[in-house]
């Protein structure tokens, strides 16, 4: 299984933050998207950091690498061209979405340590239910068996980041056949459904949660 060095894995104790987190339930994906861009360019030096966990009705995003020639037979299925970075990948029910709204320059994070930490949260929650999950240098996200599970996507300004990865939990995965999951032609795609575990979808979002803040060293506020 692979681990981050203590040094990418969290900070100081004494850089400790309060982390707030949002459940937004079912969502529609431009209207969320809309509103973390507003929150990034309102935020200040004292904002709090965010962490929004939600699901998304079926949407295909584009990010800003995106290539036509990866959205292969989206049919009825919106696709939106948003500002991460990244390819095309497939939001839908049954998905746990987690946008990490964070000021990483106040966190002295850099963004490839950001996405590790992202990525090992991942990794730790599979854990929880003895499923080995695996990072990968060439296309971030997480795999189990060589079939992703979790991928990423970022946008950093001005020192603050928001989007974040989507975890595949129990859902639809037929749409990710009509793309090049990320931009790779053939990925295959699973889902914990797959892998034999069905928790409850709302446990998997704390499990997530509890991972990430742990990770990166905040106490979650009321």
């Amino acid at each position: 299984m692979a681990t981050l060095a203590p040094k990418q894995a969290c900070l100081a104790a004494d850089e400790i933050l309060p982390l707030r987190v949002r459940r937004l339930g079912l969502a529609d994906y431009e209207p969320v998207w809309r509103e973390m861009q507003a929150f990034t360019a309102a935020r200040n030096d004292a904002s709090t950091d965010e962490l929004w966990l939600v699901q998304h009705p079926p949407v295909f995003t584009v990010g800003l690498n995106g290539k036509p020639e990866h959205l292969l037979a989206p049919g009825d299925i919106p696709v939106v061209p948003v500002d991460r970075g990244g390819q095309v990948t497939y939001h839908g029910p049954g998905q746990l979405v987690a946008y990490m709204l964070a000021d990483i320059a106040r966190r002295n994070l850099g963004v490839q340590t950001l996405v590790h930490t992202l990525e090992q949260a991942v990794v730790d929650l599979l854990a929880d239910y003895g499923i080995d999950g695996i990072p990968r240098r060439d296309a971030p996200g997480v795999y189990v068996n060589g079939s992703k599970i979790a991928s990423l996507g970022l946008r950093i300004k001005r020192g603050r980041s928001y989007h974040g990865l989507a975890l595949n939990v129990d859902m639809d995965l037929e749409p990710f056949g009509r793309i090049n999951p990320c931009g790779h032609a053939g990925m295959t795609v699973t889902q914990l459904r797959d892998q034999g575990i069905s928790p409850d979808f709302n446990e998997v979002s704390s499990r997530l949660q509890s991972h990430l803040s742990a990770l990166l060293g905040y106490t979650v506020t009321p």
